[in-house]
């Protein structure tokens, strides 16, 4: 990005901004390309070995160079997600909060998914998550992304933040990635150049207000609200700190951080609110704002729902589909429309509730539909950590029969095997194919397929 043109006035309203080095600002931007990271899937492991850690995430990593993740079948194994280093903090402020009992998470804001599959690393068993997207075009993208990561305790909705008044005091934390005025992205996307103004930033400080005015109610006395974004002005950062203190009269928490992090730590001008800023040239990463806050005052009680959804089960197909999942005792199994679905028992009442008062787009794992005697096997089922893989047939595939199977393409088999197929890569599902006498039917979703040309670089 050499020669970058900042917006005029930018790098003057960033002078007096907590941490703030110019000269570094922007050498980064000008002569330093974007880091290349990535999170792997705690739940799905493969052999792939790498060295450079991302220092405040577990699971986060650094590549040498920025490959063609299209062409990786591991990357739509959800072996792992591609997403930007600072943004990994939330990862930090996490571990430290969380807390050892079951915990209901609302990510407010959630795609394309990268805070999400974050907190699904982190996230217990009998812990749920509720990612929500407010814009409807962009929720297939967080669900297809949490599909790929493959847990059961999670719910995709499509809602307005106002819509969760209607569930007072449900979540014990929240996390909040506001829409911003994106200049912490420059260097990943020079575009976003063109739509800063000290005017947008204004704009986006007042939307941001509105947002969490409208969430706080779902939120629980001593529940934690986390709050980031992509943008360096103290408007929408350590103003917005100010304001949830005054407003609500919320609690500041203090994260501990590693000083080797160069991360700057800050706090509000008014109320000495502690927040975390994330400089490209300082950090290995984009720019980041994020601070952690305790909501103090009472919240209504906690939304309740009696489940009067007495859902006639057919114990045939019950018993066809349980036996393709493992430990089965473990899950509450319903039906929407024609397809079985299955989530953990924990989170069954939450699921009543939560559907009885929000547009639900996904919820737990779609196992599929039984025609007869036979289960047609959805694609969630495949990429799911719960598949029983003992009751399914696996063809392993090597790497350019995967990128076959993955383009939706005629493969070649050489297998006596008959009927559908688990079809994995690295001992990791990538989805189903039926194996029949003379072909195999790929049945890998239309609307996944890779549809660009092969690149000739490696992944690692």
């Amino acid at each position: 990005m050499k020669n970058a043109h900042f917006p005029v006035n930018f790098l003057e309203s960033l002078q007096n901004e907590p941490g703030f080095n110019p000269t570094n600002f922007v050498e980064a931007h000008q002569n330093i390309a974007a880091p290349t990271s990535i999170r792997l899937n705690p739940f799905k492991k493969t052999g792939v070995k790498l060295d450079e850690r991302v220092p405040w995430c577990a699971e986060g990593y650094y590549l040498n160079e920025r490959p063609s993740f299209t062409f990786d079948p591991l990357f739509h194994a959800g072996a792992y997600y591609v997403q930007e280093a600072s943004s990994m903090f939330i990862d930090t402020i996490y571990r430290y909060i969380k807390q050892p009992e079951p915990v209901k998470v609302l990510d407010l804001c959630a795609a394309p998914g990268g805070k999400s599959t974050l907190l699904s690393s982190v996230l217990a068993t009998n812990d749920l998550l509720v990612a929500n997207e407010i814009i409807k075009t962009r929720v297939p993208i967080l669900a297809d992304n949490l599909t790929r990561w493959g847990t059961s305790n999670t719910i995709v909705t499509n809602n307005d933040p106002k819509d969760f008044e209607r569930l007072p005091g449900f979540f014990d934390i929240i996390l909040v990635d506001a829409p911003c005025s994106g200049s912490g992205m420059f260097r990943k996307d020079p575009d976003a150049m063109t739509e800063w103004s000290e005017a947008n930033v204004n704009l986006c400080h007042q939307r941001q207000e509105r947002i969490l005015a409208d969430v706080y109610p779902a939120l629980k006395e001593d529940g934690y609200l986390i709050y980031s974004t992509c943008s360096y002005s103290h408007q929408e950062n350590e103003d917005i700190l100010d304001w949830l203190c005054t407003q609500f009269n919320m609690e500041s928490i203090r994260i501990p951080i590693n000083k080797e992090w160069v991360v700057v730590e800050t706090q509000s001008a008014a109320k000495q609110a502690w927040g975390y800023r994330f400089y490209p040239g300082q950090v290995q990463g984009e720019g980041l704002f994020a601070a952690c806050l305790r909501k103090k005052e009472s919240a209504e009680d906690p939304a309740s729902f009696k489940n009067n959804n007495n859902q006639k089960v057919d114990k045939h197909e019950l018993e066809l589909v349980r036996n393709y999942i493992t430990e089965p005792e473990n899950f509450y199994f319903f039906k929407v429309s024609d397809d079985w679905l299955a989530i953990n028992n924990s989170h069954k009442e939450s699921l009543s509730l939560i559907s009885h008062r929000l547009y639900i787009k996904k919820s737990g794992v779609r196992i599929g539909k039984v025609a007869g005697r036979d289960v047609i096997p959805d694609h969630e089922l495949a990429l799911s950590t719960i598949i029983n893989k003992e009751a399914v047939l696996q063809t392993e595939l090597e790497k350019d029969q995967a990128i076959q199977y993955l383009r939706r393409d005629n493969i070649s088999i050489n297998t006596n095997n008959k009927g559908w197929s688990l079809m994995t890569f690295d001992g990791l599902p990538l989805g189903w194919a039926k194996l029949l006498p003379n072909r195999v039917n790929n049945y890998y979703p239309k609307e996944l397929r890779i549809l660009a040309a092969a690149p000739q670089t490696k992944i690692v």
